[in-house]
């Protein structure tokens, strides 16, 4: 005798107690809150969707509902989801940031530059954000190549300091300072030939 959706929905509330318990252990190590809040659902969700196929192959899913709970939670962990996976390529991924060993940060928060370039930086909201990205990615690489004064005058006049504050705060010439600038620029010119 097939089973009607109210019969399937009953038997399942009656076993949520147990999955919900085992999903709230499962998830409970993920420190964002919203993120903690979709791992969960997702759990309550696949064994939803297993609980179902079970039942309707002619299974019983309650003589082993904890393992169902457990291998959903897996699952989730994997990366898998109710409607799709997690991309590998994706950079936001967890699944792509665990497979290829990256981490993600803001860059006002991990940034060693300059506080003030760090603000601006964040707070861009006229540039396209794929162009933001891009520079984000690009200018730390770029700014590594020159040596560590050239790098605190690149940051003052990327934070936007003037020729001539910039030049009494290292000692320079202003005429230095203008040398440098048009370097920096070259420079960021060849970078992205």
């Amino acid at each position: 005798m097939t089973a009607t959706a109210d019969d399937l929905h009953a038997a399942f509330l009656t076993h949520l107690p147990r999955i919900d318990a085992h999903a709230r252990f499962a998830v409970r190590h993920v420190p964002c809150a919203h993120e903690r809040a979709d791992r969960h659902a997702e759990v309550i969700a696949l064994a939803w969707r297993s609980f179902v196929a079970l039942t309707r192959r002619g299974t019983e899913p309650a003589a082993f509902i904890t393992t169902l709970a457990q291998r959903c939670s897996q699952a989730v962990r994997a990366g898998r989801r109710l409607a799709r996976a997690d991309s590998a390529k994706d950079v936001l991924s967890r699944v792509a940031r665990a497979r290829h060993g990256f981490t993600l940060s803001g860059i006002g928060r991990a940034s060693r530059l300059d506080p003030r370039l760090a603000d601006a930086l964040v707070d861009n909201t006229r540039t396209p954000v794929p162009e933001q990205a891009a520079f984000r990615s690009d200018y730390p690489r770029w700014r590594a190549g020159f040596g560590r004064r050239d790098r605190a005058v690149l940051d003052s006049l990327a934070a936007g300091g003037r020729t001539m504050e910039v030049a009494r705060r290292f000692g320079l010439s202003a005429g230095r300072v203008s040398q440098l600038r048009r370097r920096f620029a070259a420079s960021w010119d060849d970078f992205h030939a």
